[in-house]
């Protein structure tokens, strides 16, 4: 290639080649020539949670006392027991639940740690750093309402599985 010489005193320009961008992922916060795209941390929440509630033996999304107030007043709970923070280009996630009497928690934990993760980066193209679970319950199977028992031969009352619940 032949370079041309400029004459002394001018100044130099150097063009820099216009940088591709290299995924929509690295930036969706940033935009493109199109525009800027914001995903508000209320809808990862919200993912987060429609997630969460699949996995087996998550009962339900537990939030603080606040949160609870918070929830008689707004309309929106889909980010109640769900705390978004975005740090380093990773959304981390801390998620309060519920669990089923009986699970094994730390299944139930790991399971709900990778349906979330997979729920979020593939919703919002978003990386998942950290997902802290944290358990700050246990419900128990719901009691048998008295109409569902009946009395047995030796006057007992046991289940009544005419209605197809299990016996216990």
């Amino acid at each position: 290639m032949l370079e041309k010489k400029r004459p002394a005193g001018a100044p130099s320009a150097t063009i820099a080649p216009r940088a591709e961008p290299e995924t929509a992922e690295e930036h969706g916060e940033d935009g493109t020539d199109l525009g800027a795209i914001r995903i508000h941390n209320s809808v990862m929440a919200a993912i987060a949670r429609l997630a969460a509630l699949k996995v087996p033996g998550v009962v339900e999304m537990s939030g603080s006392f606040a949160e609870g107030l918070a929830s008689m007043v707004s309309k929106a709970s889909f980010d109640r027991g769900i705390r978004v923070d975005i740090a380093d280009q990773k959304v981390n996630l801390e998620l309060h639940i519920v669990i089923a009497f009986g699970v094994r928690i730390p299944q139930v934990a790991w399971r709900l740690q990778n349906e979330v993760r997979q729920a979020i980066e593939d919703m919002t193209g978003k990386k998942v750093g950290l997902i802290n679970v944290i358990i700050q319950g246990v419900k128990t199977p719901e009691p048998m309402a008295p109409s569902d028992l009946q009395p047995n031969k030796a006057g007992n009352t046991r289940p009544d599985n005419s209605k197809g619940g299990p016996l216990t």
